[in-house]
């Protein structure tokens, strides 16, 4: 099992549809210890907060919502994994 999740949060539009391929990508080619999940319930939106999509979430925290992301964000969230506190990477 994975250590972390990111979460494309969004209703199956282009743009979320895109976001998700990019972070699945990036995690790929970083090798990151991570699942990637996507989320399209309109309830489940509603309950995080999501005004906006795409939105993503890393380990349940939002962390860009509306717009496409950069690539280099998408690295950076990743990269971050590896310095949160209890990671032994």
């Amino acid at each position: 099992m994975a250590r972390h999740t990111i979460e494309v949060l969004g209703r199956g539009c282009g743009a979320c549809d895109w976001t998700e391929r990019l972070v699945r990508e990036t995690v790929a080619a970083l090798g990151a210890d991570a699942t990637v999940i996507k989320v399209d319930d309109t309830a489940a939106l509603i309950a995080r907060g999501v005004l906006a999509t795409p939105a993503i979430a890393v380990d349940a925290k939002i962390v860009h919502m509306g717009g496409l992301p950069r690539k280099a964000q998408i690295e950076a969230w990743i990269r971050d994994l590896d310095q949160t506190p209890g990671s032994n990477a």
